[in-house]
């Protein structure tokens, strides 16, 4: 860990600075954060801070060569949102960093003065913001001609024009005409107005409009300026993140962020990334343990919860819990992550705990959609399907892109046996974020239902692509293809589905031991039987859980010539003296293969006896 740079007292400066940037322009999350952020960091270091004048933003990036023509070549592209990111790319990027980023210093001294002058015109701007009177705030900052006043001015205009859109877009609710997202048909004009933008907060804005504009490369690269300019401002790592397809893109971008792979903030960006993609690892445990350390933010209530939600993806339930109740301990009132303490609850039915969370909650805010998931959570438990069904769909009414409530109602819906309702939770779902496995699964499952197989199979490979290590991902996949007969692809499932398994696992080698046998491909079979066997005595399981593998490996070892009698007896003997349903069989299996012994070893003695030696040899 000393190999490490420690936050000093130049990035508690800059925290500070940045947090106060952030709440001026209304990017109020950023600012909490980063507020959050700073308390989290030892008194010392914070104590001996006083913001100097005329602080400037860093706009340092690592040395790279420099290609005119390549910014230009990415502007005229398009992609989808789901198109990967090639090496080509990438490249492209790296090179537009490095020319636009020189030129954000220019501007900076010009702003300083424009901003003294536009003071009142901002402050009364920003009280509006803060009242929600987004046209009154575009008003009164018409003549501004600031960084900070056009950030303001756009910024309000966005999110103006984003509720229209999203109140155009309730109007045709259950009508199948309503497109699959609200359309922003403002977008284009509000992202020519920043297209030439050199300040790293309009780039920011710029790369936000990119990316609602499904220009996803452009937006990666934007928002890696607006990181080179102010590494600080957590809303752009924020869109970053949300520009990501997989774990793979995540490496190969890690490389071009204008910051040492070391630096905290990458480091952060890294955990909640994988976690938004469900694959955190042990590396992403130990960073968080890492940040966590007096050297970092070691007080700090989000890493704590990142640390919890990486234990929750990794499946230590226990430890998951530990580390909630730690932080609810530090800050009893902290809402946040605290729907995926539900899922955790309810995954290990604590009835209790749930219960209790749920009303202490409840008062603390019902109207926030963590809030609402985790009640949902709380009936889904007690099996009241319907009343969890209207606590999920209030989440979203309240957040149409909160991913878990669309989810989880997809899952109550087919707890309720209704697929179509389920389909539709689950579609809504991919909708919002097409990176979260949980809804290509669902509509897997919902399908499935239907006995309608092959958009099953479709569905799951989807969620196996994401989730390529998920035991019950390749379970499903393999079901899939035993139910329309493709036996050979079940097959190959089931042995991928082996590979992340729990060593103690059995389920699965039955279903292998029975397909092989159902191709007749005996000795196959009975190696899995064997493995069976060999599993639950280990684990001194009842013999009724191995019962039937044993005789069929007994069988198959008697009907073979030279097969193992003395291990069919073995296992035999065991059934037999147990209270297993097979008993009867065991016992007659058992006189047989005794006879069967008997005469080998007659046989065998035989021959001894009758075999003569020629002195002359």
């Amino acid at each position: 860990m000393s190999s490490f740079k420690a936050v000093d007292a130049q990035d508690i400066l800059e925290i500070r600075k940045t947090s106060k940037e952030c709440l001026e322009r209304g990017l109020i999350v950023a600012a909490k954060w980063l507020s959050e952020l700073l308390l989290s960091t030892a008194p010392e270091k914070r104590a001996t801070n006083t913001s100097p004048s005329g602080a400037t933003f860093s706009t340092s990036t690592p040395t790279r060569s420099q290609s005119p023509q390549a910014l230009a070549s990415l502007e005229n592209r398009s992609p989808e949102p789901t198109q990967p990111l090639t090496q080509t790319s990438l490249s492209v990027i790296s090179d537009g960093i490095v020319i636009l980023s020189n030129l954000i210093d220019n501007a900076r001294s010009l702003e300083i003065g424009l901003e003294k002058e536009e003071a009142d015109s901002l402050l009364a701007a920003r009280s509006c913001f803060e009242a929600r009177q987004f046209h009154r705030a575009i008003h009164l900052l018409k003549e501004c001609k600031s960084c900070k006043g056009t950030f303001l001015r756009l910024y309000c205009q966005f999110i103006a024009t984003e509720k229209n859109a999203l109140r155009d877009w309730h109007k045709l609710d259950s009508n199948r005409h309503q497109p699959p997202t609200p359309i922003n048909l403002f977008l284009g004009e509000l992202y020519d107005l920043v297209k030439d933008a050199s300040d790293p907060w309009l780039i920011f804005l710029k790369a936000l409009f990119l990316s609602r504009l499904s220009r996803r490369e452009e937006a990666i690269e934007s928002v890696l300026l607006s990181i080179a300019g102010c590494k600080w401002n957590w809303s752009a790592w924020t869109l970053l993140g949300s520009c990501i397809g997989d774990s793979e893109e995540l490496s190969s971008l890690l490389h071009l962020i204008p910051l040492p792979l070391d630096h905290p903030l990458v480091q952060m960006f890294q955990i909640k990334t994988l976690n938004e993609l469900h694959n955190p690892s042990e590396n992403e445990f130990q960073l968080c343990d890492r940040l966590l350390t007096p050297d970092f933010f070691p007080n700090s209530v989000w890493v704590m919860g990142l640390r919890a939600c990486v234990l929750y993806h990794m499946h230590d339930f226990a430890q998951a819990v530990v580390q909630f109740e730690k932080i609810l301990v530090i800050d009893p009132h902290r809402i946040d992550d605290i729907d995926i303490y539900s899922n955790i609850l309810y995954v290990t039915d604590n009835r209790l705990k749930l219960s209790k969370l749920a009303h202490e909650f409840l008062v603390l805010d019902k109207d926030r959609p963590e809030v609402c998931c985790l009640i949902g959570n709380h009936y889904s438990l007690r099996a009241e399907h319907e009343k969890a069904v209207k606590y999920f769909r209030r989440a979203t009414q309240l957040d149409r892109t909160y991913l878990s409530a669309w989810t989880l109602m997809g899952h109550e819906y087919v707890e309720m046996k209704n697929s179509h309702a389920a389909i539709e939770a689950y579609r809504r779902a991919v909708d919002v974020n097409r990176k979260d496995y949980r809804a290509w699964y669902g509509l897997g499952q919902a399908y499935e239902l239907l006995s309608m197989h092959h958009y099953s199979l479709h569905y799951y490979q989807r969620a196996t692509a994401l989730r390529p290590y998920d035991v019950r991902l390749w379970q499903a996949q393999g079901m899939c293809y035993e139910e329309i007969g493709r036996l050979r692809e079940a097959v190959e499932c089931y042995k991928r589905a082996l590979i992340p398994a729990d060593p103690h696992e059995i389920t699965i080698n039955l279903k292998l031991a029975k397909i092989h046998r159902t191709l007749e491909e005996h000795s196959e079979a009975v190696a899995y039987h064997r493995r069976v066997v060999e599993v639950c005595q280990a684990d001194l399981r009842p013999v009724q859980d191995f019962a039937k593998s044993s005789l069929e490996v007994a069988e198959y070892e008697m009907r073979i010539p030279n097969g193992d009698l003395v291990l069919a007896k073995e296992y035999l003997e065991v059934v037999a003296g147990s209270n297993a349903e097979d008993v009867g069989k065991a016992a007659d299996l058992l006189k047989q293969v005794k006879v069967m012994i008997e005469k080998k070893n007659a046989l065998l003695h035989g021959d001894a006896r009758g075999t003569v030696v020629d002195p002359a040899v």
